[in-house]
């Protein structure tokens, strides 16, 4: 095992916007001497390995990848269209699985302890983990600046008769 470097676990939202930065933040961190576990869900893995899209991060030491359960059976696409089902079981299966792999790790001779978790705001149940297991956890928020400036918006626009758009559907 190499020197004690700190082990990040970070975990982005199962979809491309969310998974490209927090690797592009994990590579970073991997750079600067951190040991890094990088978690997917099961299905997205599994594309990133068909699509050969990991060999570009495989080949580095002290980087490595986890899976944890969606929830979803393995006949489902995963597309927009499966947003509703993959919301309601990411925080029940997302949980256990999660809470199931940092106690291996913890547990691992071959790792480090977790010493800290970078997680999509959106995969709001690590929280609940990280606090069991008294890991300190920050949140990515993987949207751009003209998405924040829009959120802020959302109530003036609204007050203004703008939202909820009329007339589309």
């Amino acid at each position: 095992m190499e020197s004690m470097k700190p082990h990040v676990v970070c975990i982005p939202s199962p979809f491309q916007g969310h998974i490209n930065p927090m690797l592009k933040l994990a590579q970073l961190l991997h750079h600067r001497g951190f040991h890094i576990t990088f978690v997917h869900t099961e299905f997205i893995l599994q594309r990133l390995i068909d699509s050969k899209s990991l060999d570009s991060v495989n080949r580095f030491n002290s980087f490595q990848f986890a899976t944890i359960s969606d929830g979803l059976p393995p006949t489902s696409t995963r597309t927009v269209l499966d947003f509703p089902a993959l919301a309601i079981s990411m925080p029940i299966h997302g949980l256990k699985s999660f809470r199931d792999l940092i106690i291996r790790l913890n547990n691992s001779p071959n790792n480090h302890p977790v010493s800290s978790i970078i997680s999509d705001a959106s995969m709001w149940f690590t929280l609940k983990v990280a606090e069991e297991f008294g890991i300190p956890e920050f949140l990515l928020h993987t949207h751009g600046a003209c998405a924040v400036l829009g959120y802020l918006q959302f109530e003036e626009l609204i007050k203004r008769g703008y939202l909820p758009l009329k007339g589309l559907i």
